[in-house]
């Protein structure tokens, strides 16, 4: 692969599951989070995201170290820690929330959309900051 064509994968790499959880996450806007079985599914969603972008950014940071890279390593690598790092603190909170809503507490629902925003709002900064950054990535190095 010429260098070019590296970096052209890496953001494929990296694009596809942000851009997905971008289209598919604003769907459980439409729909009650009170509602156990919708409330487990944003989890899963929630959960597979931060998987996959852990093994893509993994990916990515280990294509890029070997193209010689080493700066568009390091951004993406802390990208894949984001996503390593995140995931605990993230699920662990959306569990708090689904249990207080199966105990019966009326307001987690509303904590838990907010859990919701703040997850699509911090996909969405680094969707951006990623596609800001593919003129420098794709430079030859």
């Amino acid at each position: 692969m010429i260098p070019d064509a590296v970096a052209v994968a890496v953001m494929i790499i990296l694009l596809f599951p942000m851009g997905y959880f971008t289209l598919a996450s604003p769907a459980f806007l439409l729909v009650k989070l009170d509602i156990p079985p919708v409330a487990q599914l944003l989890r899963g969603m929630f959960n597979a995201h931060f998987l996959v972008m852990r093994v893509a950014g993994l990916i990515a940071t280990v294509a890029l170290l070997l193209d010689g890279r080493p700066l568009a390593a390091i951004g993406v690598g802390l990208l894949a820690a984001l996503a390593i790092g995140g995931r605990r603190w993230f699920l662990q909170r959306m569990d708090e929330q689904l249990s207080a809503s199966e105990a019966g507490d009326t307001s987690a629902a509303a904590r838990l959309r907010r859990l919701h925003w703040s997850g699509m709002l911090c996909n969405a900064v680094l969707l951006a900051a990623l596609l800001a950054s593919i003129p420098y990535i794709s430079a030859s190095a």
